[in-house]
């Protein structure tokens, strides 16, 4: 049927394959379609590959489906099974390790600093995640912790929970961070009470509480910066 027809990638030309074409000019000569339909590995009776991978793009939105989609979420998509959903999600955490081992030791020395650091990861959340970025005496990254996923409204964030790894990793600083879903990082009244409950905490430990950064989606706030705290 005219409506059902398609090419597969074994009809296209060697040099149009996207593993051909990888391995002959390299990774960054392939398109985003291209490059999620190496990691698909094969398509459907009804597309190819690359096909289904530009299906997946457009309904996501491009690479947030990297960012945000679980496998239960990928597995209502016609075309994607246990395997290729499972290879989608460990490609996303290979590239989420990757960027916090190249970001390791970075020294923070301002909340642009922090923006910078963790904007293309929470931008995209549809939940809050609040996070914490545990430094050293001088201010470089220790590690970046992932406290809760919920809201701050629902008390879920708790003193201990912050202040564990902080002390496990002899860290001499922290900064708070989380992320709103609307886009809008003004601060709420809740957000501003709780970041004042964790800074007297922290200096029972010993622990100072540089800052809390709020993230949007590409802006940001600073309860420091913006005299909040």
């Amino acid at each position: 049927m005219a409506g059902e027809y398609h090419t597969s990638i074994k009809e296209l030309p060697v040099e149009m394959r996207p593993r051909e074409k990888m391995l002959a000019r390299g990774e960054e000569y392939l398109t985003e379609a291209e490059l999620l339909a190496i990691l698909l590995g094969s398509g459907t009776r009804k597309l190819s590959a690359i096909e289904l991978a530009q299906h997946l793009l457009q309904k996501y939105e491009g690479l947030r489906l990297f960012k945000t989609l679980t496998i239960q979420e990928m597995l209502e998509f016609e075309g994607i099974g246990l395997a290729k959903a499972a290879r989608i999600r460990a490609a996303a955490e290979l590239g989420r390790r990757l960027a916090l081992t190249s970001n390791q030791q970075q020294q923070i020395k301002s909340p642009e600093d922090v923006k910078n650091y963790v904007m293309e990861d929470m931008r995209y959340y549809d939940r809050e995640h609040f996070k914490c970025l545990y430094l050293n005496r001088k201010n470089q990254v220790i590690s970046l912790e992932t406290i809760s996923i919920g809201g701050l409204a629902n008390a879920l964030v708790h003193p201990r929970e912050v202040f564990k790894p902080a002390v496990k990793r002899s860290a001499a600083a922290v900064i708070l961070i989380h992320n709103h879903p609307s886009g809008d990082p003004t601060p709420s009244k809740e957000d501003i009470n709780i970041t004042k409950r964790l800074i007297e905490s922290g200096k029972l430990l010993g622990i100072e509480v540089l800052d809390h950064i709020i993230i949007g989606d590409g802006r940001y706030f600073s309860l420091k910066a913006g005299n909040v705290i």
